[in-house]
């Protein structure tokens, strides 16, 4: 299915698999962005859009063929060699059917032994094996093209079926959030990490197309950015590292720290983005945070995965067209993706899965809401609900109230600007009324707050003045950034894991995320 956006620029198709992708521009920035959406502009040279197909890739051997390519491209009466694990069996007197799926989409196999002696004994739930057959038109064509007439299979390994977890009923998430080693198995789980995959694939995607380089911002910091104090320290067991004395610097005792100084996990690789950006202008980092939030609701994790990018000789503006523009770059792309709409549907079948997920379509095709802090307090205290938590100017926004934004008021995602300085990190850049920041939130229904961003503080003396003094002497390097070539930049953080639940429809944060982590819990 092509699918096309003639609002902004032209796609290139790619391959069989039909997903879109965006030609390089020569330069995508904000023009005039103001008010209610952000405006585009899209130079594309005729020299730009290059098809590339699957033909032109360099061929790799050695790879078994995949449950998906092989009944993508085979014709009735091929011999085929499949390998997978099996979702279920059933014997009969004559004949033993089998489902089998490698996990590379939501197709599953049916396979049929037409002499039940070709069914091996120990071929059950969740056995892998290796099944060399004819494929043949399936008599149920509304539910899968082909079926595999098994002439010889061979178990792999097998798995005994009175002890497996995860027998052939339906699981609730919460007992699969016991195994998370083997839920993965499980087609909803299974949809949620083939979406989560093609969710990172795009994002790269998109930023590569917008010239973007992808830096990596350490994981192990001496800084707090955030500074609120929610952070894992890092200590090494070893004691041949370990200094005598005081550290004249800090006054600290180094014991245990393996750097001479107290460090530990990162909550934002933005200060360090910020650095890379003052030299290659427009950067992304993309990897796993650390927050010790004591905190044990559905929305929070102590580990994930952020993406955070910055603009350096670009505001505010420039930030939120990049954000809003990186979501939408997924959502067309999912709406290409053959797969992907299986995966969903897959999703939408679980009953606790949560909901829906959004249109993907509307998030594509239609521009962002926005509206200021200031209008978006005035708005919630003249809605006639009775929120649990009073809203007020200078009050920062819960949860209930974004959503009711996005929900309720709009629709839609909607991007919320300029809140109080009071409730911000010192590097955001104040306003000229000298209250409020030049910010934005983007909230989305069912997930709340999705990116956070603003433009930086450049000005060296009214960055030096916000600088908490407690961290002054760990950030004379940041400070640096405004003594040499300070430049207007601005960037934002996007929550990935939020993302995922945002185009799933998942309820549950700890649901997208392979091995979740949160207080009290850090299974395997």
């Amino acid at each position: 299915m092509a699918f096309h956006s003639a609002r902004r620029w032209p796609f290139v198709l790619l391959g069989r698999a039909t997903r879109l992708r965006r030609p390089a521009p020569s330069s995508w920035i904000p023009r005039g962005a103001s008010g209610g959406s952000s405006r585009w502009m899209a130079d594309v040279r005729s020299g730009d859009a290059v098809a590339t197909t699957a033909a032109a890739a360099r061929p790799i051997t050695g790879l078994p063929a995949t449950l998906d390519s092989i009944v993508g491209a085979a014709a009735p009466g091929t011999e085929v060699e499949v390998t997978g694990w099996i979702r279920q069996v059933r014997r009969q007197k004559r004949i033993a059917f089998a489902k089998i799926s490698d996990g590379t989409s939501s197709a599953q196999l049916q396979m049929v032994f037409g002499d039940p002696e070709l069914c091996p004994p120990e071929l059950a739930n969740g056995a892998a094996v290796r099944a060399v057959g004819t494929l043949q038109p399936s008599p149920r064509a509304d539910q899968q093209a082909f079926e595999l007439h098994v002439d010889s299979a061979e178990v792999l390994g097998g798995c005994p079926g009175a002890e497996y977890p995860l027998a052939t009923k339906r699981h609730s998430l919460e007992f699969l959030r016991e195994k998370p080693h083997l839920r993965p198995r499980t087609a909803t789980l299974g949809a949620v990490m083939r979406l989560r995959s093609s969710l990172t694939r795009e994002l790269h995607n998109f930023f590569s197309a917008q010239s973007f380089f992808n830096v990596h911002t350490p994981i192990v910091t001496s800084n707090d950015c955030e500074g609120a104090g929610e952070t894992f320290g890092v200590i090494t067991s070893r004691d041949d590292v370990v200094r005598d004395g005081e550290n004249a610097d800090t006054g600290l005792n180094n014991r245990g720290h393996f750097f001479g100084k107290p460090t530990h996990l990162t909550v934002s690789g933005q200060l360090h983005a910020e650095a890379m950006a003052t030299a290659l202008t427009r950067v992304y980092t993309f990897g796993p945070t650390f927050r010790a939030e004591n905190s044990n609701t559905p929305r929070h994790l102590a580990e994930f995965y952020m993406l955070e990018a910055e603009v350096a000789f670009g505001g505010l503006d420039a930030a939120i067209s990049v954000a809003e523009g990186c979501i939408q770059h997924c959502a067309e792309a999912l709406l290409a993706d053959s797969n992907a709409a299986a995966d969903l549907e897959q999703l939408r079948d679980h009953a606790d899965s949560g909901t829906a997920g959004p249109d993907w379509r509307v998030v594509a095709l239609e521009p962002f809401a926005r509206m200021t802090y200031t209008d978006a307090v005035t708005a919630l205290t003249a809605a006639d609900v009775n929120f649990r938590y009073p809203v007020s100017w200078g009050v920062d926004l819960k949860f209930e109230h974004e959503q009711w934004l996005a929900r309720e008021l709009h629709g839609r995602p909607v991007i919320v600007t300029d809140y109080p300085a009071a409730l911000k990190p010192f590097y955001m850049r104040r306003n000229e009324d000298g209250k409020t920041v030049a910010n934005f939130d983007l909230l989305v229904p069912g997930v709340g707050e999705l990116v956070g961003g603003s433009a930086r503080e450049e000005r060296f003396d009214v960055l030096e003045a916000a600088v908490p003094p407690s961290a002054r002497s760990d950030l004379e390097w940041y400070m640096d950034l405004r003594r040499y070539g300070t430049v207007p930049h601005a960037g934002f953080g996007l929550g990935f894991e939020r993302l995922v639940q945002y185009f799933t429809g998942v309820s549950n944060i700890r649901d997208v995320i392979p091995f979740p982590r949160h207080v009290g819990t850090c299974r395997l």
